[in-house]
């Protein structure tokens, strides 16, 4: 594919933002406007590399697949 890789590896770095929730206690408001307090439940796995690799890698397997496709369709209609 021309203007994409000679062939040889591509590298490219990856980062994630902090997992959003908050584990602290928070005041809020509910839906009719009280005060009320508020904590974050569920699961909160602070280490997210292990999930993390998969999806890198198959996010950038469709990113090169669009732009392959792409170059496909310039080439067919000049």
């Amino acid at each position: 594919m021309n203007g994409i890789s000679n062939g040889m590896d591509i590298f490219f770095r990856v980062a994630f933002k902090p997992v959003a929730t908050l584990l602290q206690s928070y005041d809020t408001i509910d839906k009719e406007g009280n005060k009320v307090r508020a904590q974050g439940k569920g699961r909160h796995d602070p280490c997210v590399v292990p999930r993390a690799v998969p999806i890198v890698e198959a996010m950038a397997a469709l990113v090169l697949a669009d732009f392959a496709l792409q170059n496909r369709t310039i080439k067919l209609n000049p």
